[in-house]
Order: C-alpha cells, then sequence, then structure tokens
C-alpha cells in the first residue's frame, strides 16, 4: 500500500488562469443537467466501518443511481448539450460498463442511437444492462483503450459522436455534481473525500468543486496497485501510459488518464493511494456487513482507501467520505472476492508447514494453534519422515500472524507465511495432492463437520492415534458445514474398530474408495 502526497499547494497559489478555468467548472456543474436521468444519492452514515476505523465514516451511495453507478451523471449532461443534428446522427462512446450505461440512459431519453463499443472482458452484467436499454453493444479488445481506438475509428467511418468517458469538460462537469451533493449533505467539520480513480473525471470535477467551495477538505484518489495511471502521472508530472492494467477492478482500468482530467488533478488533488486487490475484496465485504449491498470492486475501491489511509496516518475521531461509485458486479465473481477477502484484511494466515509424519501428529499440531480456527488444511502423504501441509488459520490482524508463526518455530514445526504468495492463493492451494503409491491400505471418506470450533479436534480426537492420515483437504466456504475429504490408512484387520471410530463421530460420512476420480488422480 503506497500513499503519496502529490502537492504542496498553497492557499493563493493559483495563477488568474487556473482561477478563470475553475470558476468556469463551477458555473458547468451547478448548472449541469444531471437530473433528468439521475437521482440525489444518499450519504449514509457507517456505524461499522466506522468503530474499525475509529473515525466518522460516511458513504455516498452512487450505487443507488438507475444504472448503479454514477456515469449517467457526465453521460447526460454531455449528450443534453447536443444538438439536433448530432443526436440525429447517433453517438458512440467506449467503456468498460458504467459508462457505457450511462450513455445508452442518456440516448434512450434523447431518442438517439447509441453504439457501445465495450472490451471483450467487460462483466456480462454490463453488457446486457446495455443491451437492456437499447445500446449497440460492440465487443473487441481486451481493454478499455483497445476498445476506444475501434470506436474511434467507427465514430470516423458512421459519422457518429464521440461521448468520452472521462476527458470532457461535459461530462466532468456532470461528475461534479457528486461534490455538490456532498457539500450540501455534510455542513460539518470533513477532513477528507476518497474517491476513486481511473481515467479521472470523478475526481477532477469533485476535486475542482470541494477545493473551490472548501479549500481545506482533502481529496484523496484511490487505484488498484495493477491500474495506477493517475498515481505514475502526478508523480512524474506527465501523462504516463501503463504498459498493461489489471481488469479486477474492470471500472478503473485505465492506461492513461484524460489531458484535461491530469491537468485537474495536478491542481486539485491532494494525496493518491495505492491498493491491492485483495484489499479492495475485504473493502467489499466490509460494505456488505455494514450496509448489506454489494459494491463492485472499483465500487469498494475508495472505501479500502480510507481503510488503509486511516491506519497509515493514525486518524481519530476524523470525518472521512468514501464515494461508493459503483455495484455492476458479476454474481460468479463474488466467489473470488469472498477467498480473497479474509486475507486482504489480515484475518487469514495461509502457512506451509512442516509435521512429523505419524500418527497423531496432526492432532498435536491443532493443539499448538490453539483457539485459532482452522479456515482449510490441505495434504497429501509424499514423506515417510514429514509432511508438509498447507493450512489457512483466522487471526484477527497481521500482528497476530507473527505470534503465530512465532508459536510454530518454538515448538519446533517449520513454517514458511505464505499469506502474501500469490502463487500459494491462486494455485498451490488447488494443488497439494496426486498420488501415493506408498500409502498402503490406503480407505477414502468423505465428511460433513459441523461449522463450528472444535469439530475437527472431536474428529482427531475420537480418531487418536490410531491410524495414519494420508490426505485431508478442507476449505471453510461459508455454509452451515464443512466438506472434508481425508485419507487413512487402515490395515484390513482394523476395518471393524474403524467402522466403529465411524459411528461415534455423530457425522455424515460417505466412502469413496472405489470413486473412479480417486483412482485416476490420487490412488
Amino acid at each position: 500500500m503506497v500513499i503519496r502526497p502529490i502537492s504542496t499547494r498553497r492557499p493563493g497559489s493559483e495563477t488568474a488562469r487556473t482561477v478563470r478555468l475553475s470558476q468556469k467548472y463551477l458555473t458547468k456543474i451547478r448548472n449541469a443537467k444531471v437530473y433528468d436521468v439521475a437521482r440525489e444519492t444518499a450519504l449514509d452514515y457507517a456505524p461499522i466501518l466506522s468503530r474499525r476505523t475509529h473515525n466518522h465514516v460516511w458513504l455516498k451511495r452512487e450505487d443507488e443511481q438507475p444504472v448503479f453507478s454514477f456515469k449517467c451523471r457526465g453521460a447526460y449532461n454531455k449528450m443534453v448539450g447536443l444538438t439536433p443534428a448530432e443526436l440525429r446522427k447517433g453517438v458512440i462512446t467506449a467503456s468498460a460498463g458504467n459508462h457505457a450505461q450511462g450513455v445508452a440512459l442518456a440516448a434512450k431519453r434523447l431518442g438517439a442511437k447509441a453504439v457501445i463499443v465495450m472490451p471483450r472482458t467487460t462483466p456480462q452484467i454490463k453488457v446486457d444492462a446495455v443491451r437492456n436499454l437499447g445500446g449497440k453493444v460492440v465487443l473487441y479488445g481486451d481493454n478499455y483503450d483497445a476498445a476506444s481506438a475501434h470506436a474511434r475509428e467507427l465514430e470516423a467511418k458512421q459519422h457518429l459522436t464521440f461521448v468520452h468517458p472521462y476527458d470532457d469538460p461535459e461530462v466532468i462537469a456532470g461528475q461534479g455534481t457528486v461534490a455538490m451533493e456532498i457539500l450540501k449533505q455534510h455542513t460539518g467539520p470533513l477532513h477528507a473525500v476518497f474517491v476513486p480513480v481511473g481515467g479521472g473525471g470523478l475526481i477532477a470535477g469533485m476535486a475542482v468543486y470541494i477545493k473551490k467551495m472548501r479549500p481545506g477538505v482533502k481529496i484523496i484518489g484511490v487505484e488498484p496497485e495493477d491500474a495506477d495511471a493517475m498515481d505514475r502521472s502526478l508523480k512524474a508530472r506527465k501523462r504516463i501510459v501503463l504498459d498493461h492494467v489489471g481488469i479486477f477492478a474492470d471500472g478503473v482500468a485505465v492506461r492513461q488518464v484524460g489531458k484535461e482530467t491530469f491537468r485537474l488533478c495536478k491542481q486539485y488533488v491532494d494525496e493518491m493511494v495505492i491498493v491491492s486487490n485483495d484489499e479492495i475484496c475485504a473493502a467489499i465485504k466490509d460494505i456488505f456487513e455494514d450496509r448489506r449491498s454489494i459494491l463492485e470492486p472499483a465500487g469498494a475501491l475508495a472505501y479500502a482507501g480510507l481503510k488503509r489511509y486511516a491506519e497509515k496516518k493514525r486518524l481519530k475521531g476524523k470525518n472521512l467520505i468514501a464515494i461508493a461509485s459503483g455495484a455492476n458486479v458479476n454474481f460468479d465473481r463474488l466467489r473470488h472476492v469472498a477467498e480473497r477477502a479474509e486475507i486482504g484484511e489480515r484475518r487469514e494466515a495461509i502457512l506451509a508447514v512442516t509435521i512429523p509424519e505419524r500418527p497423531g501428529a496432526f492432532r498435536k499440531f491443532c493443539a499448538v494453534i490453539g483457539d485459532h480456527n482452522i479456515t482449510e488444511f490441505n495434504y497429501r502423504f509424499a514423506d515417510p519422515k514429514a509432511a508438509h501441509v498447507f493450512v489457512g488459520v483466522q487471526v484477527s490482524d497481521a500482528a497476530q500472524i507473527k505470534r503465530l508463526t512465532g508459536d510454530l518455530k518454538r515448538h519446533d514445526y517449520p513454517v514458511l507465511d505464505m499469506t502474501d504468495n500469490e502463487m500459494a492463493k491462486l494455485h498451490i492451494r488447488h494443488l497439494v495432492g496426486g498420488r501415493a503409491p506408498n500409502a498402503v491400505n490406503e480407505i477414502l471418506y468423505r465428511f460433513e463437520f459441523p461449522e463450528r470450533p472444535g469439530a475437527l479436534m472431536n474428529f482427531l480426537n475420537k480418531m487418536g492415534g490410531s491410524w495414519n492420515i494420508s490426505l485431508f483437504h478442507y476449505r471453510n466456504h461459508g455454509a452451515d458445514f464443512g466438506r472434508v475429504l481425508v485419507g487413512m490408512q487402515v490395515p484390513p484387520k482394523d476395518m471393524k474398530a474403524f467402522q466403529k471410530f465411524l459411528q461415534s463421530l455423530g457425522y455424515e460420512y460417505a466412502e469413496e474408495t472405489k470413486n473412479p476420480a480417486y483412482r485416476l488422480f490420487l490412488g
């Protein structure tokens, strides 16, 4: 996480030209015609987020717009100013989704044709939303820049009017109405406003308005670490073109910020915060727990920055606002969000631990873990002397991870902290396994453990040291029971005792020893 101040601006340091331009923007924002399609959204106090950050946190709920994003403001403000001739010819734009919906909605309201070029990587929910609003969708390229280049080609061929998603004064002014509403809704002391940054249209419009009306309020932009074009540009004092951008937060996946937005951000933005995708996932979960609303990654970006900024700066009791900018997220993406949220919040540690390969060793290891809830356990027999296990453990913060690894080392368990190891989190956790030809007398059972503390220890205690565990796979998925796959080395003469053990558990179980998937890949 990076926090970088970008300006040493002093009151009165503006040139006469910038004063005139900023006054021009104030007028544009005040006169922006956005409310034919947009609504004044709520500024919601977030009590749980406030307690967690030790500050007073508000969310500006732009996810409640008709297109579930603030983008309808700028798109409509631009298009309502077009001439009748321009509207008859139709408009075209390029967008990863939210601006596209804004343009499609505005076109429907104004009776114009709209062609929308969208990257092939755009979430399907956004593509469907544009089509449902009457927009003609053209899927092209893998990112916004490729889509934009193609849109410009179609603009020339079909004589359409291009509606830029961010680098246009009318679009910027439309987005600036978010700031106008905030200052009307929050009249008390305000320390900082956190704004997600892609091309820069939203933060440019908001920054110029807030800095002219209330110059003491900090304007802080937030970007993902794999799409940080504005931060790099402000640092270099010129617009930087990124070699590539990540598309997790697709709404801000821009390789180069706008020329006009960059000019305004240089003048009016105070700081930039860079956050990881895991931090974004944690922010989505945090906001859901507080407001029962699910934001898209770009929509939760501002709060992710607020949370880290407050922690880094040790803010206490300050009034902070984050823009909840959008909620257009594919449902299947939530699987990844849930998987990574605990890690992003440092509420889960991912460890590689070596334990002795003998009966009862797993139980002793769990005893060292103590009260920490095990969220994941992956193991496959490989070495007759040492077992390498992949384990997830619930923690409260980063400091607790250090204490836990220290405890394991003191008990002579070699341990490697993989909490920040991307390959481990994305791939290795799913690949722990394979054949174990030396695991003689192996039988395979599937169990349903109740998701409550002590369920695993109950299993291990009743099993005792009777049989060696040769395979173990478990991952908490938020259900009311945990699905566990266990391989055990049970000699034929012990089968009666083993059946007695199964009946004593009180857990649902099924034998999978003859399952062809086991035979093909694990047996």
